[in-house]
């Protein structure tokens, strides 16, 4: 049996993800989310399990980087999500003269309109400047 996918819908979610993202508001971020979702990122060092830890973390990358997120190219999945790849540009907040640019991939699993869980994959050693010291 074909699995029939929306791809419209799901390019219209990551365009709002990223927008939310782009906008480095906690809140705003969080209303992507599902209260009890699983994210991970080269940074987290494993899942941050529901939505109060993830704002935690949040919260704190935002304190420290300017990031700005485009889409690529996204990929249905046969169950409700996709993988959606990426260009980000990122600089610790004062060194935005700085900012460097990365290639990275959010694989991203839906319930309903919101993200229930969300890795996010991109190579660290583009930062390596920035996290040496």
């Amino acid at each position: 049996m074909a699995v029939t996918v929306d791809t419209d819908r799901l390019h219209r979610l990551a365009d709002e993800f990223l927008g939310a993202w782009n906008t480095q508001e906690v809140d705003a971020v969080l209303d992507c989310y599902t209260p009890d979702v699983r994210y991970r990122d080269p940074n987290t060092r494993g899942h941050v399990e529901g939505a109060e830890a993830l704002g935690r973390y949040l919260a704190k990358l935002f304190a420290g980087w300017r990031m700005r997120w485009r889409k690529r190219e996204l990929y249905a999945l046969a169950e409700d999500g996709a993988a959606v790849l990426w260009t980000a540009t990122l600089a610790p907040h004062g060194r935005e003269d700085e900012a460097v640019e990365v290639d990275g991939m959010d694989l991203v699993l839906l319930e309903g309109d919101r993200i229930a869980r969300n890795d996010v994959y991109f190579d660290r050693a583009a930062l390596a400047g920035f996290l040496a010291g």
